[in-house]
């Protein structure tokens, strides 16, 4: 495995609709950016000092839900990241209305001090709105590889989405079996975590489902590895992990 893997942290959201295929907010990434470059992911990014920082004085609440301040740091950054990428907030109390988000955006992009933000506002931290859904290390000899921790929560009633038009260039609402659709169709770039994650969230037919699979397989690190079954070389992952695809052709694999 990579000797330092980058800590961060991505925000699944899942809005519910009238069918069995409920929608979860992604973002397009710019062409310009060296990591998964112009591919459809999830809002997130790396986790700073801060985040770790806030977790830290948020020790008591992390203690009372039985959260480690290594996923507390994680959570944090996710919310953060959302917020920065798309202008949606979740895990905040009170919630703030579409202007104060959009202030929270302007002001983090201005000063990124988000414990300063929040204590000016009056947020509360709401760490337990989200879930976590799985953590992968992949481990490609990259420039960069992250250690990324992704979570799921319900998208907020009516949440406006709006590309941050720097890192992020689209934003939408789309299911994870019309976004892989779209992959297959050659419309949509996706890497293969994103992908893995995609055909799992696939099988939900709600946020509920997607939590209650999580209590069936607990969070556990995948580092995908090489193997050559009948002279393919396939990229794998675990079978225990409640995937329901886990090997793909080494030589039809997206991984940055």
């Amino acid at each position: 495995m990579t000797a330092n893997p980058i800590p961060a942290a991505t925000l699944i959201l899942i809005r519910e609709t009238r069918s069995d295929h409920p929608e979860l907010l992604m973002i397009e990434r710019a062409a310009s950016m060296s990591f998964a470059a112009g591919a459809l992911v999830f809002p997130g990014g790396r986790i700073d000092p801060g985040d770790h920082a806030i977790a830290s004085e948020s020790a008591l609440l992390c203690s009372e839900l039985d959260i480690h301040l290594d996923d507390a740091a994680a959570r944090v950054a996710a919310i953060r990241e959302t917020i920065e990428e798309v202008g949606v907030a979740v895990g905040l109390d009170p919630l703030p209305d579409a202007a104060a988000i959009a202030h929270l955006r302007r002001a983090l992009a201005e000063s990124g001090d988000f414990a300063a933000l929040l204590a000016a506002a009056g947020y509360r931290l709401d760490l337990d709105r989200l879930t976590p859904f799985a953590r992968w290390c992949p481990n490609f000899r990259e420039t960069r590889n992250f250690d990324t921790r992704f979570y799921v929560a319900v998208a907020p009633e009516d949440a406006a989405a709006e590309a941050d038009g720097g890192e992020s260039v689209h934003s939408a609402w789309i299911s994870a079996g019309n976004a892989l659709a779209e992959a297959d169709a050659g419309r949509r770039h996706i890497i293969f975590p994103t992908r893995r994650n995609l055909e799992r969230l696939a099988m939900f037919a709600s946020h509920a489902e997607a939590v209650a699979a999580t209590c069936r397989h607990p969070v556990e690190l995948i580092t995908p590895w090489i193997e050559e079954r009948d002279g393919e070389r396939w990229l794998c992952i675990p079978e225990d992990r409640g995937y329901p695809v886990t090997r793909q052709r080494l030589e039809e694999v997206t991984r940055v």
